[in-house]
């Protein structure tokens, strides 16, 4: 489901399937454009075609049905299932109009037109211009890097090591034009979910606007608008979030070794040169490779196409059987190791991009020069002495600052917190040194900066999938379950916090901190993944969703004296649906008799399967809809 997620690790494998994800993207951008270009024309119908409207409005209609966004991830929040489900709903309001027969239209041009042919122009034609530098600096690398490698190592040693200086030159324009594109591809993904739907809000506000005998069908629109605006001001505060979190992430990839091993799949994956002996001498051939070590099996995908098709070959598998690094002096080439496998006779030389390249390579098999990465992390303790701070903290800004406007968003002067953050465990905070700024960005920092997030690595993925559920009663059973599965001091401090947060969004009237606004804040703070990616990027919203249920459900969730069965039975279903996320095929047939059923015919196959929190029932997902099937009715795949 969705768009596949580029990861900037992956940009310097440069592998296949990266290729074949950010060709995915490409297309849908493309998509993208297309139909702005085309909304875009019936937009400028619409206005200028008086005459023509009825058949305008309909043809615009019919574009924002036939539309369907795709989002990144495997799941949608609320927000943008709202938001996807806008343009039809935006077309059953056209319709409606058509059947008015009104004609006034004015204004539309400076909103309807202008923003999408700007978002155009200078979003999707700025990632076209950021492929376009892609494909340079792609072109150029490899042509470089090819030369490169067919360098002799009998050559003088100044003039390899200016050789190596130069590649690596060219490796790093390479890497950087490949991150920006990345990091430039899916920034316009995600902004394409406000900024398409806001140009098109507004221009159908002017159009009842003018719509005289309108007035009530746009009265009636008004909650769901409201509805809509509030979705698409929590996409874009999640979206800001997000953003800020996958540049961080970009910076630190950035900043790594060029030959950084990625966690993924695979023990070692990436390009390596083969060589193939001919009659007259022999070739080297660039293949991707991949090892597994725990299946012992090395495999080899042909890169170099003679044909001038795009279909990537087969790889070729082996069993490996030994790895030794390759002298310089017994091969005319540099970073040389052989292979021994079970599936040939002899050995096969491989030739590895660059020397550090060739160590994580052999350490992968159990060759030489191993590699060992150290990763310092600075961290505090959720101890006495952070819990003192923690209250101290909120009674300061609950004495005096809770109506503050923007409270928690707007962030202290950094050399004032960290002042704070090294002086005040063993003081008392004083009113007067201390403003508020300070003190809300000093509690975030130490939340932040805990060796373990309050909320654990442990259950972050069962937190994400609670949330993830259709069923909203069963998202507060499930987060309710999981927070009393804490350690008791996390979970003491979260009751702590999320009491305080309560008590901040009920002056939001003054200090503008909604529950939404406290969830962009501090889900990050309070859960993030213990893998540094992409994907787990965009699962923050979700991160903010859980925080949102804590707030608006505190009572609940805080509430020691639950139903015991109720809560082992949130339990097991969250883990259920964790552990199980399973297809289902239909038995019989059904007809739904509530709007949160499914009706589905004999055979029907089910996704997403898990139990409900209704006895005999399933949560599953059928064409597209999710909602409740009979246990009873189906049998697992």
């Amino acid at each position: 489901m969705g768009l596949p997620t580029l990861e900037f690790s992956d940009s310097f494998l440069d592998s296949p399937d990266f290729r074949e994800r950010l060709k995915c993207h490409e297309i849908e951008l493309e998509r993208t454009n297309k139909f702005i270009k085309e909304l875009i024309k019936d937009g400028n119908m619409l206005i200028t075609a008086l005459r023509n409207l009825s058949a305008a409005v309909q043809k615009f209609s019919q574009s924002l049905q036939e539309f369907q966004f795709e989002c990144i991830g495997d799941a949608e929040t609320d927000d943008e299932i709202n938001i996807a489900h806008s343009f039809k709903e935006f077309s059953q309001l056209l319709n409606t109009v058509e059947e008015e027969r009104r004609r006034l239209i004015q204004n539309a041009d400076d909103v309807l037109i202008t923003p999408l042919e700007k978002f155009r122009k200078e979003q999707i034609g700025a990632a076209k211009e950021g492929k376009k530098k892609f494909d340079k600096e792609t072109e150029k690398y490899y042509s470089f890097l090819e030369k490169h490698l067919n360098l002799s190592s009998k050559k003088k040693e100044a003039s390899l090591q200016e050789a190596d200086m130069q590649i690596d030159k060219e490796r790093q324009v390479f890497y950087d034009a490949s991150l920006e594109y990345v990091y430039k591809i899916q920034e316009v993904q995600e902004k394409k979910k406000f900024e398409f739907v806001e140009p098109l809000l507004a221009f159908l506000q002017g159009l009842f606007t003018f719509y005289h005998e309108g007035y009530e069908l746009a009265n009636e629109f008004e909650p769901y608008k409201q509805q809509l605006q509030f979705n698409l001001q929590n996409t874009r505060n999640n979206f800001e979030s997000t953003r800020q979190e996958v540049e961080k992430l970009m910076k630190r990839i950035r900043s790594v070794e060029q030959d950084y091993k990625a966690p993924g799949q695979w023990t070692m994956e990436g390009f390596l040169c083969v060589q193939e002996k001919r009659p007259l001498g022999c070739t080297w051939t660039r293949h991707y490779c991949t090892y597994d070590k725990g299946t012992n099996t090395f495999a080899m995908s042909n890169t170099e196409n003679k044909s001038g098709t795009k279909q990537v070959n087969p790889p070729e598998m082996f069993k490996l059987k030994s790895c030794i690094r390759r002298k310089t002096d017994s091969i005319d080439k540099r970073f040389c190791f052989d292979i021994e496998v079970v599936e040939r006779h002899g050995i096969i030389t491989l030739q590895a991009l660059s020397e550090s390249n060739r160590r994580l390579w052999l350490e992968a098999m159990d060759g030489k020069e191993p590699v060992t990465v150290y990763l310092f992390v600075c961290s505090v303790f959720l101890n006495e002495a952070g819990f003192n701070f923690v209250k101290k903290c909120i009674h300061l800004v609950e004495a005096r600052g809770i109506n503050t406007m923007g409270l928690y968003r707007i962030g202290g002067v950094n050399s004032k917190v960290q002042r704070l953050m090294t002086s005040a465990f063993d003081m008392e905070l004083d009113p007067d040194t201390w403003d508020n700024k300070t003190i809300t960005s000093g509690l975030k920092n130490y939340l932040r900066c805990l060796s373990e997030p309050l909320m654990t690595y442990k259950l972050h993925k069962d937190f994400i999938v609670a949330v993830k559920s259709d069923d909203q009663n069963y998202r507060v059973q499930a987060v309710h379950a999981l927070v009393h599965k804490l350690p008791d001091k996390n979970k003491e401090m979260l009751d702590i916090l999320i009491k305080h947060l309560l008590k901040v969004s009920k002056h939001s009237q003054m200090n503008l901190m909604t529950v939404s606004n406290l969830g962009v804040i501090f889900g990050p703070t309070l859960m993030r993944s213990q893998e540094e990616t992409v994907a787990a990027m965009m699962n923050i919203k979700f991160q903010n969703i859980v925080v949102e249920i804590l707030i608006e459900n505190y009572e609940k969730v805080s509430n020691c004296c639950c139903d015991l069965c109720t809560c082992a039975f949130a339990q097991h279903k969250i883990l259920s649906f964790a552990l199980h996320f399973r297809n289902a095929k239909a038995m019989y047939s059904c007809k739904a008799e509530h709007s949160h059923e499914l009706s589905f015919p004999q055979g029907a196959v089910f996704t997403n399967v898990y139990p409900s929190v209704e006895p005999g029932w399933l949560q599953a997902t059928y064409e597209g809809k999710t909602g409740l099937i009979p246990e009873n009715y189906v049998v697992y795949l």
